[in-house]
């Protein structure tokens, strides 16, 4: 499986059509990006990707981390989205209620994905 490269020009609509046609195929994408622009690019397309996907039937989720890239020679942090199949029962279709126990329900729900431990590096103080 290639991973899908996305730059701050990148078309969105083309970034998410081959995030879901990657998925379709894999059941998994791995997108990079590098830079505040393509970042945003990329964010943009996993949206409409998962929009493309629910009439496929999926629910997609993705985990974002930093990995160093050599390009030309040189060492770059990029961050690395990694798509895959989400099964809970979230939908963020559904009505919210406004009660103060639900929203800390739906925290505890996610808690595994948050990581507690600060990262090995900063790629800020590279």
């Amino acid at each position: 499986m290639d991973v899908i490269k996305v730059a701050g020009s990148s078309r969105t609509s083309a970034v998410a059509g081959a995030i879901a046609g990657v998925f379709r195929e894999h059941h998994r994408a791995e997108i990079q990006a590098i830079g505040a622009g393509a970042v945003n690019q990329a964010v943009k397309a996993m949206v409409l990707a998962s929009s493309y996907l629910k009439s496929d039937g999926y629910s997609i989720t993705f985990m974002p981390r930093f990995a160093d890239v050599d390009i030309d020679g040189k060492t770059r942090t990029a961050v690395k989205f990694y798509v895959m199949e989400y099964e809970g029962e979230f939908s963020p279709d559904q009505p919210e209620d406004s009660s103060e126990s639900e929203d800390t329900e739906v925290l505890d729900e996610y808690a595994p994905f948050y990581v507690e431990e600060p990262p090995d590096s900063d790629p800020d103080e590279e």
